[in-house]
């Protein structure tokens, strides 16, 4: 789509935050959204919102209903798929004692606890370790492998690490260990001698499933295994083959919360997982959506931003392990306790995260200066808590719009940091080179995520390279940086029918935006603080009809000093739709992303038919 060719959405060229808003659909795509309207007999927000993200006609109607036998591909496709099965189903078979080291976040949490059942199921015990990120950091580590070996592990499964971990996985394999590596992280070309490495984004795989996040990575594998023990005689009536459907959740949860693209099998793995979810038979999930006063359905949000940081905060704050604790936890009670505790570290980890984020932003300012200069934000403090660093980061990157690294330092002058990135800016390779000219200690990741660790007197050539290596590449993405609309609307439309009607595009997220709505010249009724940190709002319409909205993190923004000021003007509102559901009410809520004046641009644009 050639965006140059598009007119300014509603003729806004420059929002109050200093957008350009345009239509996500060119004229190739306005004629798809009318072909799809037809073939579907849908209305045409639907429509154009299916043509908004590459669907034809002709797909449209199996796009709304993803099917997992249409999706999965054959598991040997996966290059070292067969050794690894072979070499698990040898290890079940003659009942070895097997060993996982999982990562200590929630892809990692959620493949150590798929894993974990699958082996349980066949009538294993298997250890699990997480490592502590303060005290281990990422990946396998020399110490625990020997503790696991002298606990009686024969076999060691990494789960979301390994790839990069050629010298830790020798040692294991003269300590007697064989290892299976289960991992998605990008990595080069020289890989740890191992029995099997199960890795989609090695250069010599050629399977294209290297979006696949580490717990949807792990269930394609269980898919070859279970196929590899019914072939080898191992399921029998006493001892049925699992329904792998049913531990979907796991797969969704790890998903979203690895920020993978809802694209393909990653979007057909969400919605078959939350189907799975809403049955609320893991007694584990069950607990944790209750302590994080989950109401309604979950949905992709709530596994990304409510159930996805509480597993987190014992990784962060607390005790590794607690999550995958709670995700096999089949007492009731003990389950509760465990999410109570987790939903607890998860407060502490919020005020943490506060107070170093504003110490980052102070001094992320200070080396952007006040005209923002800069391809990269990289934030550095001593003694920040290394398990905020990666949300803070984060929290960088949405308030600078680049890719951003967040960085503490111990009396040591030894830096861990996380970084976060943009669309369209690999963040992942950037940190891959660095490793090799020697700049950072330890460093890997993937295009959107990345972790290093780096001495005090490296940092300045840290930040040096990420400029050399990113600059032509923030500026591209951020030149492209236009609010994409899908549609125009009046607030009288926005009612929950229309809300499920664009949520069968679903499920939405990272590859798979939520659609961006507009609604044009409405009267911004009311607007306050609220939280310390938000701005409610409500809009009236043209002919009357309001509209409750809300704009998350705004205060002290662009975003939300233009509502605030802008009290009983008329603008143009751009954002998603959600149901917000309280006390066993539920209403239609808009979450503001962007505002403009109605003044902004004169252009027409028809108001789209939800039917």
């Amino acid at each position: 789509m050639t965006s140059e060719r598009i007119p300014a959405f509603l003729g806004v060229t420059q929002s109050l935050t200093g957008r350009l808003w345009r239509d996500r659909l060119d004229a190739r795509g306005q004629a798809a959204a009318i072909a799809i309207g037809q073939r579907l007999g849908s209305g045409d927000l639907l429509a154009r919102v299916l043509a908004g993200r590459g669907v034809g006609a002709d797909e449209a109607g199996l796009y709304l209903n993803p099917s997992l036998r249409d999706l999965l591909p054959d598991p040997d496709c996966i290059t070292d798929m067969g050794a690894a099965t072979a070499r698990l189903a040898d290890a079940i078979l003659a009942h070895e004692q097997i060993a996982i080291f999982g990562d200590y976040d929630v892809d990692g949490a959620t493949s150590a606890a798929l894993l974990t059942r699958f082996l349980s199921h066949c009538g294993l015990d298997p250890f699990i370790h997480i490592p502590d990120r303060i005290f281990e950091g990422y990946g396998p580590n020399i110490e625990a492998i020997r503790a696991l070996r002298d606990r009686g592990a024969k076999l060691l499964v990494t789960v979301d690490c390994g790839t990069t971990s050629i010298e830790v996985l020798a040692e294991a394999a003269k300590l007697g260990l064989q290892t299976v590596v289960i991992d998605h992280h990008q990595v080069g070309e020289q890989l740890p001698a191992v029995a099997a490495i199960v890795n989609p984004n090695r250069q010599d795989c050629l399977s294209g499933l290297g979006h696949l996040a580490a717990v949807g990575l792990v269930f394609v594998t269980l898919v070859a295994l279970n196929r590899e023990l019914r072939q080898r005689g191992f399921w029998t009536t006493t001892r049925p083959e699992p329904n792998l459907l049913d531990w979907l959740d796991l797969v969704a949860l790890g998903t979203v919360a690895d920020v993978a693209p809802l694209t393909g099998l990653n979007r057909a793995f969400v919605q078959k997982g939350l189907i799975a979810m809403r049955r609320r038979d893991s007694i584990g999930l069950t607990a944790l959506m209750d302590a994080s006063r989950l109401t309604g359905p979950p949905e992709p949000w709530h596994l990304g931003f409510m159930l996805g940081p509480r597993i987190n905060a014992g990784g962060r704050i607390g005790r590794a392990e607690r999550g995958v604790e709670l995700l096999l936890e089949k007492d009731p009670t003990r389950a509760a306790a465990r999410a109570a505790e987790l939903d607890r570290l998860n407060t502490e980890r919020r005020a943490i995260e506060l107070e170093t984020l504003a110490e980052a932003e102070a001094e992320a300012l200070a080396a952007l200066g006040l005209e923002e200069r800069g391809a990269v934000v990289v934030a550095a403090g001593n003694g920040w808590h290394p398990g905020v660093v990666g949300l803070v980061a984060a929290r960088l990157k949405e308030r600078y719009g680049r890719p951003a690294f967040a960085i503490t330092f111990d009396e040591n002058g030894i830096g861990t940091g996380s970084g976060r990135s943009i669309l369209g800016v690999d963040l992942g390779t950037s940190v891959r080179a660095a490793m090799t000219s020697g700049i950072l200690m330890k460093g890997g990741g993937h295009a959107m995520a990345a972790g290093i660790t780096l001495r005090r007197e490296a940092l300045g050539d840290f930040r040096a390279h990420l400029e050399g290596a990113l600059a032509n590449a923030v500026d591209a993405a951020r030149q492209n940086d236009a609010l994409l609309v899908d549609g125009a609307l009046s607030a009288a439309a926005a009612n929950s029918e229309l809300i499920a009607s664009i949520a069968s595009a679903g499920p939405f997220g990272s590859g798979n935006p939520e659609p961006m709505l507009v609604f044009p010249r409405h009267t911004l009724a009311f607007a306050e603080e609220v939280g310390g940190a938000h701005v409610r709002a409500r809009f009236r319409s043209p002919d009357g009809a309001f509209l409750q909205a809300v704009a998350f993190r705004a205060v002290g923004q662009d975003l939300g000093r233009a509502l605030l000021e802008r009290r009983g003007q008329t603008v143009h509102v751009a954002g998603t739709l959600s149901v917000d559901r309280w006390q066993g009410a539920e209403r239609v809520q808009l979450r503001i992303v962007d505002v403009a004046s109605a003044e902004s641009g004169r252009a027409s644009q028809p108001l789209a038919q939800p039917r």
